[in-house]
């Protein structure tokens, strides 16, 4: 059941509802076209009006309580509360996360897949423009699952330098394994969690590979291949498609919106 028209009263103090919000968000991010881990969209449903939106990374108590004091209608997060393989049970901090919703009556909508894929806001697309990647033609190249990995041009001597200018503008530690020594000339990409991707990555020609994460295997992968991997941290790597996404909604639709971001080392 959709929402009712706003209110007379309302409309005359701005906002947007709650189904205009999921439309909109539903509309730029096109979750239908992913398989994923759990489920996208609106994940809590608040109040009806909303005025003000707060976006982050993930869905924590720490998020929760910055959006209730500063008064959010509504959150947009990346990783949101519910995934794959969890028990099903509203107890521990599952529990205290939605009693501190549902007590504050905020809408969280949370999109995972969806939001790191997007060309232009999504979290790599972002993420390569903040590191100076160059698109490749009119648009980034697109590799690997679900065209979840992205390719761009770069100018870096070597990986080394690659992982300065990483730090530099992520503001963390970088774990580099430098490959071959060879020039960055064409570079890969996929925030969080994607060292998965690195075979892919090494089949389209990449020169390095820069996710949030490292395993055993990707070390070895990158001595014998040459093709360098960074690991730049996860949280760090997808700090910026929800503001990108927050920001875009909200001028659409009229709202507020402020970025919260809680640190995470990992």
């Amino acid at each position: 059941m959709q929402d009712l028209p706003l209110s007379a009263a309302d409309v005359a103090s701005g906002g947007t509802t709650r189904d205009a919000l999921l439309a909109a968000l539903d509309a730029l991010l096109e979750p239908a076209r992913f398989q994923d881990y759990g489920p996208n969209g609106l994940q809590v449903e608040g109040r009806r009006p909303i005025r003000r939106l707060v976006s982050g990374v993930t869905a924590s108590l720490a998020l929760i309580e910055a959006a209730i004091d500063a008064g959010a209608d509504a959150i947009l997060v990346h990783h949101g509360l519910f995934w794959r393989g969890q028990r099903g049970t509203v107890t521990g901090w599952m529990k205290t996360r939605l009693q501190r919703l549902l007590a504050h009556d905020i809408n969280l909508y949370a999109y995972h897949l969806p939001l790191d894929a997007h060309a232009e806001l999504g979290n790599n697309a972002q993420l390569g423009q903040r590191l100076g990647f160059a698109p490749l033609g009119e648009g980034w190249g697109r590799f690997g699952e679900q065209q979840l990995g992205f390719l761009g041009g770069c100018d870096a001597p070597d990986a080394a330098a690659l992982a300065a200018r990483v730090e530099a503008a992520l503001g963390r530690r970088v774990t580099c394994v430098a490959g071959d020594g060879r020039p960055i000339r064409r570079v890969a990409w996929c925030s969080g969690g994607a060292q998965g991707y690195f075979e892919a990555a090494i089949a389209a020609g990449a020169d390095a590979f820069l996710t949030g994460e490292i395993s055993e295997p990707q070390a070895h992968l990158a001595r014998e291949c040459g093709v360098a991997f960074l690991a730049c941290g996860h949280h760090a790597t997808e700090r910026y498609g929800a503001p990108a996404v927050g920001a875009h909604v909200a001028a659409q639709l009229g709202i507020e919106h402020r970025f919260i971001d809680i640190d995470n080392p990992a």
